[in-house]
């Protein structure tokens, strides 16, 4: 900070440093009470749940899983705003700025301890931020050198105020980089803690040995790109942070209105007997002809026997899952209980889920939309009625029941894509989870619906892959596909948006032959 800076800048820089400070203790702290309780991953998830359901959609649709960290950049350069503009205020106000600086603190702690599933402790590293970026912020300016005054006319006696001594400038000098040194340590410091919080998830992921299922799938589909690489497998929550968890400390509660209360740990829960199964799983964001779906081969625990033994009261008529987040789902309990392969699933290709697809346990339920069906980081089930909850999305005007619609894509060619004349293989994917596919059509510009080939594939549960040779002519053309489902039920032309139950409409791209 040096001291030939016009006097605006330094208090602007005085209030960005006192601020740096206050956010480096404040990770540190969190870092050792609980990483969910970083004042900055609070504001965030405090904004995520105001912002209204559009621009959420939004957002997933043009930044996809780059939204969370933009939403994080964009609230660090608020408060470096902020913290500027509290900086120059301490020119005139010093006492209200370094008041202002820890309000900027409890801000955080108020945001903290909105979430669904904070804890008092919570509190402490916004208000060990408030105290730090007000203490940092006073020992700045009360080094600041004092402001000139203003020029005296020519030939008049010079009775202005005297310059800073030497030594005053070196002390705000080393202040301003004791303070920045002590952030970036402190910085460094948390980071290493986290880095060993994660490590410790990792090795206990690493220390699982799954075992064989006791009623395996059948033989693996042999089709290129009929499984997603666990890497590739879309994710869509509202977690600003993955949750790193150590699978010797998991518990499920099983509660609510049930006869029996059951909590379980994991080792437990691997002993109750795994089935696997290939599911497809998509999201209800997913627009028209969009990436949120993925398939893969799923390892887990039936759910429908876990409720039966815990006593499902009548009347119970929803099934509450909770994250370690507090995030919550609401589904049907009937929807779990009619016979398909709901599970508490622990596995995704033959491994341990990944911690971004819900490590240890997350909750999957073919044929509905992951919002109410599929509950990551799972650590609480309560049975509930529709009529006293509405779960996280339903409080946002989504739908209760979330069944997945049927639907199809166009994968190859791309829209717009420049294809030679002759034969070019069209191909793509179809899904009705559930009912199954019965029949894939694809129509070129304004002509007739041709049938294409299903390639096979084993149970309802998954998307369909199809294929078409189609004799491409000079020119642009339009291409578009529909899906009918086992049902009998076609998939409907016009366009809806996903909100609130799904997008609709055919997946329609153009391209051009050479």
């Amino acid at each position: 900070m040096p001291i030939s800076t016009p006097a605006v800048v330094r208090y602007a820089l005085a209030g960005v440093l006192s601020a740096a400070a206050g956010l480096a203790a404040a990770e540190l702290c969190a870092a050792i009470v609980r990483p969910e309780a970083s004042p900055l991953i609070g504001i965030g998830s405090a904004v995520i749940d105001a912002t209204p359901t559009p621009v959420k959609e939004y957002a997933v649709r043009t930044f996809g899983t780059y939204d969370k960290p933009l939403l994080l950049s964009s609230i660090a350069v608020i408060v470096i705003i902020a913290a500027a503009a509290v900086g120059v205020l301490a020119r005139r106000r010093p006492r209200l700025a370094q008041a202002a600086a820890a309000g900027l603190g409890l801000l955080g702690a108020a945001a903290v301890l909105t979430r669904p599933a904070a804890e008092p402790s919570d509190a402490l590293p916004s208000l060990v931020a408030a105290v730090v970026a007000a203490f940092a912020l006073g020992a700045l300016i009360t080094r600041m050198p004092a402001s000139p005054g203003p020029a005296a006319p020519v030939g008049a006696s010079t009775g202005t105020v005297e310059p800073t001594a030497p030594s005053g400038r070196r002390r705000l000098l080393i202040t301003a980089l004791a303070i920045a040194g002590g952030s970036m340590a402190t910085g460094a410091l948390s980071a290493v803690i986290r880095g060993l919080v994660s490590g410790s998830s990792e090795q206990s992921r690493a220390a699982i040995n799954l075992p064989a299922p006791a009623q395996p799938a059948g033989p693996r589909n042999t089709s290129p790109g009929f499984y997603t690489p666990v890497a590739d497998f879309y994710r869509v929550d509202t977690a600003l942070t993955v949750p790193r968890i150590d699978a010797a400390q998991w518990r499920l509660r099983i509660h609510g209105m049930v006869d029996r209360p059951v909590t379980i740990d994991f080792d437990q829960l691997l002993d109750l007997g795994l089935i696997e199964r290939d599911i497809t799983l998509n999201c209800v964001s997913n627009e028209v002809g969009g990436p949120y779906i993925g398939t893969t081969r799923w390892l887990g625990v039936p759910l429908a026997p876990l409720l039966r033994q815990a006593g499902i009261h009548p009347g119970a008529d929803q099934l509450v899952a909770r994250s370690v987040d507090g995030m919550t789902l609401g589904i049907p309990t009937q929807t779990v209980l009619d016979g398909r392969d709901a599970m508490l699933a622990v596995g995704m290709d033959g491994q341990p889920l990944p911690p971004a697809n819900g490590f240890p346990v997350r909750m999957l339920t073919p044929g509905v939309y992951g919002y109410a069906g599929s509950c990551k980081w799972i650590t609480e089930i309560e049975l509930a009625r529709f009529a006293d909850f509405d779960a996280y999305w339903v409080r946002r005007g989504w739908a209760r029941q979330a069944p997945v619609k049927t639907a199809s894509r166009i994968d190859r060619p791309g829209a717009f894509a420049k294809v030679a004349a002759g034969t070019v293989t069209v191909a793509g994917v179809a899904w009705a989870q559930g009912r199954g596919i019965r029949t894939v059509e694809l129509q070129v510009d304004d002509g007739p619906w041709e049938p294409v080939e299903l390639l096979p594939t084993e149970g309802k549960d998954t998307w369909v892959q199809w294929r078409h040779p189609w004799r491409a002519t000079p020119g642009g053309h339009s291409l578009r596909v529909r899906a009918t489902d086992g049902t009998g039920q076609t998939q409907p032309e016009q366009r809806a948006a996903p909100f609130p139950d799904g997008a609709t409409g055919w997946h329609t791209l153009a391209v051009t032959v050479a």
